[in-house]
């Protein structure tokens, strides 16, 4: 009898600790992604995906007056996916934060628009152009422009914009800094505007109302999934990358976005050489 009671009592024990371990596991695959709302049909279907993959993401739409960095480092969320690399370095380097990426997503070109012109012909001596006012995307913005020939980088642009940024301005352009959520709406007080993606897109512009964009290589601009530098091997996050980065994720973004998100799929070694760019445009 006390053998029997003995075997139960084990039976049991190994029973509950299945149990707890199961709801570690279950609790752990809760995932809080910091997102924008211009991806917000993207992340829902990524949400489909991850749930047949037994993984829960709760889905938390930031507004542009909230940086999902800061959400991140603050423990408020798990991962975010809402940036390209080069404003990651920025804001590690301004905050002292350590987040890393962990997979691409897509490149979102940025473009040149204007409710005034239609032609990069139009852009005459004197224009006013406005373009975010981050350092990242204000860099991003001067490249664009020279890698049309309209004006030239000093010679250790190093990607941040800046007054202080352009060597060569033939046409004396008018560059007129702007917060980047009110770029469209400064576009009757301005030539042309340099808008993101994402912007536009809420803004109700596409790609292909640009005068002019980047090219879908540029590879400072890919955006990224990031976390915390000490999430990095998080096994559920990496599975989050490869639902991300799968055939049925691809062919919704082609489909959903018609063309103005363009999906990337690369490795983090060769993303990791992000910075070759800014030396091949000079």
């Amino acid at each position: 009898m006390k053998k029997l009671i003995s075997i139960f009592l084990v039976i049991l024990f190994t029973f509950v600790l299945t149990a707890c371990k199961e709801d570690a596991n279950t609790e752990s695959k809760t995932v809080k992604v910091g997102i924008r709302s211009s991806e917000i049909k993207t992340w829902e279907f990524v949400k489909e995906q991850a749930a047949k993959e037994g993984i829960d993401l709760e889905l938390v739409t930031l507004t542009a007056q909230v940086d999902p960095n800061q959400v991140l480092t603050e423990g408020d969320i798990d991962i975010n996916a809402f940036q390209h690399v080069a404003y990651l370095e920025t804001f590690n380097s301004k905050n002292g934060t350590d987040i890393k990426p962990i997979g691409t997503t897509i490149i979102a070109p940025m473009g040149l628009y204007s409710n005034k012109y239609d032609s990069i012909d139009d852009i005459k001596d004197g224009a006013t152009i406005a373009v975010p006012n981050d350092p990242s995307n204000w860099g991003r913005a001067l490249m664009l422009l020279q890698e049309y020939g309209l004006l030239t980088v000093t010679d250790d642009f190093d990607g941040n914009g800046g007054e202080d940024r352009v060597k060569d301005n033939p046409k004396n352009l008018k560059i007129v800094p702007v917060d980047p959520a009110t770029a469209p709406r400064v576009m009757d007080d301005t030539d042309f505007a340099i808008i993101n993606n994402g912007i536009a897109y809420e803004a109700g512009l596409l790609l292909t109302d640009a005068i002019i964009h980047e090219s879908e290589t540029a590879k400072p601009f890919i955006n990224v999934i990031a976390t915390n530098s000490k999430d990095v091997d998080n096994e559920t996050y990496k599975k989050i990358v490869e639902i991300y980065q799968g055939e049925e994720v691809t062919n919704f973004i082609k489909e959903e976005y018609k063309g103005n998100f363009i999906p990337v799929k690369l490795s983090l070694e060769e993303l990791a050489t992000w910075k070759d760019a800014y030396s091949s445009k000079k």
